[in-house]
């Protein structure tokens, strides 16, 4: 059985400011994170998904040993199925090199991108690279850090938290609606074509299943945003 058989739905989890809080973080001479804290609830977030049943892959731009130590640090490394880090790609997201060696190492095919969450802080990489493939992108805005402001629709979230824990409710909703799609039949293009026809299509997929209103708007800042 393939690891992605575990749960339908994949979640790819971006690393600093979206589980790691980057003002915390240590470096040695050459640049390379020796320690950082976690943001609040992002252990848990993680340990729970992972309980759950769901696959996690790590997303993340930067060096492969500042996210060895970081994840080490906090025991974090074992719940993760596959760790694409740009210094080993060569490519930095919003490539969708990154986006496709992260399915490719979970034994998984770009037709799986529909069943797929990245979950990130950034809008011009995580979020852009996410829906430019197809793959459900979720923008967590815990950081004042980077813009909460998308620049073109191409960086606009299909969903916006604003901390890890949120995650856990909207990850097992999507779940539960990826099921009930399938047992309906779900749409009755193929799934290449919902792929091709972008992420604005692919939100409305998502969003005519969850009967749940619209998209989340950046630009509004809930109770709790920092």
């Amino acid at each position: 059985m393939n690891v992605i058989d575990k749960k339908k739905l994949i979640v790819f989890l971006d690393s600093g400011d979206t589980l790691v809080d980057e003002s915390t973080e240590v470096r040695d001479e050459d640049g390379i994170v020796v320690s950082a804290e976690l943001i609040p609830g992002a252990a848990e977030m993680v340990r729970t998904l992972h309980s759950l049943g769901f696959t996690l892959a790590l997303v993340a731009d930067g060096d492969a040993q500042s996210f060895k130590n970081v994840l080490s640090q906090h025991r974090l490394h074992d719940y993760f199925e596959a760790l694409i880090i740009s210094e080993h790609i060569k490519a930095t997201k919003p490539s969708p090199r990154m986006f496709k060696a992260a399915i490719g190492a979970l034994d998984g095919s770009e037709a799986d991108f529909a069943r797929t969450v990245m979950v990130g802080n950034n809008l011009s990489r995580d979020i852009k690279g996410a829906n430019a493939l197809g793959i459900i992108s979720v923008f967590q805005s815990w950081t004042p850090r980077y813009p909460h402001i998308p620049a073109d629709e191409s960086e606009q979230p299909a969903y916006t938290i604003n901390e890890p824990m949120q995650l856990i409710e909207l990850v097992n909703q999507l779940e539960i609606e990826l099921g009930i799609a399938e047992t309906a039949g779900g749409s009755s293009e193929p799934q290449q074509e919902q792929q091709a026809k972008g992420a604005g299509d692919h939100v409305a997929f998502y969003e005519s299943i969850r009967g749940m209103g619209r998209r989340p708007d950046p630009r509004e800042k809930p109770a709790g945003t920092r």
